[in-house]
């Protein structure tokens, strides 16, 4: 056991997931691409087929052009226009050229706005309440640039208040779970040892075995209550409910590392 106000007093830095852990997605994939066709009068796409179609073309592209295409210099706007395109016709809806670029420009600018996103209740609080103690807080997230020039802003986030710098897959070139994202945190907060800083994710294989790997202190928060969450107790994690919990246990508790 650590005691966890010494562990406090040590830490310069603490780093963020942002999907799962700050925000959520608010409704289903299906209801945008459903607006989205209606606004040029046709018929909802079958909200599954959408799914499974997305999953896997999502999948494709990220293989084939990592980090929503940061080394083939490819536009934001083009990768994820060939992602929804090819979501589309995995899900056996093959649209003309015209048709398609007013639903995809409708899906562009939904997911680019604050409208598919939820704030859970205490990450603006917790957020802030790192900063008041001195702490620098990092963003590390798998995500493109609208996260922070637009997203994130849009929902009461902003750089300055709530967090002091972010490191986002797509301006990198870097996603998780590669530690290199990471280590370039830790020289963003200023070249500080990874046990100067600690991390606070979602994924056991995206945020806290390569946060551990590179040697920073990480536990996961499990707002959904997955089922993986036990396995990850056992495996030796601190598991929590939400960052409410995280700050109490960083004020008053004990931390298992």
């Amino acid at each position: 056991m650590i005691d966890v106000m010494s562990l406090l007093s040590k830490l310069r830095c603490i780093t963020v997931d942002v999907t799962g852990t700050l925000i959520a997605y608010k409704g289903e994939l299906g209801d945008y691409y459903c607006m989205a066709a209606k606004s040029v009068g046709l018929p909802c796409p079958d909200y599954k087929r959408v799914h499974e179609g997305f999953k896997l073309a999502y999948t494709d592209m990220a293989k084939k052009y990592p980090c929503f295409g940061h080394a083939a210099k490819m536009p934001n706007i083009v990768w994820w226009k060939m992602c929804v395109r090819n979501s589309f016709i995995k899900a056996g809806y093959d649209y003309d050229e015209e048709t398609f670029e007013k639903i995809f420009r409708r899906i562009y600018a939904s997911f680019g706005s604050s409208a598919p996103y939820s704030v859970f209740p205490d990450s603006q609080p917790f957020l802030r309440w790192a900063r008041e103690k001195g702490l620098l807080v990092g963003l590390v997230s798998n995500a493109e640039y609208r996260y922070q020039d637009v997203i994130l802003p849009a929902l009461g986030l902003d750089q300055g208040s709530e967090w002091d710098f972010g490191v986002f897959s797509g301006l990198e070139g870097v996603e998780k779970p590669d530690p290199r994202i990471y280590e370039i945190a830790l020289e963003r907060a200023g070249n500080i040892a990874p046990e100067e800083a600690l991390h606070i994710g979602d994924s056991m294989r995206k945020d806290y075995t390569p946060a551990k790997g590179v040697g920073m202190h990480a536990l996961l928060l499990d707002r959904f209550k997955t089922p993986d969450a036990e396995e990850w107790r056992k495996s030796g994690a601190v598991v929590l409910s939400d960052l409410v919990s995280v700050q109490e246990l960083l004020t008053f508790g004990t931390l298992t590392c």
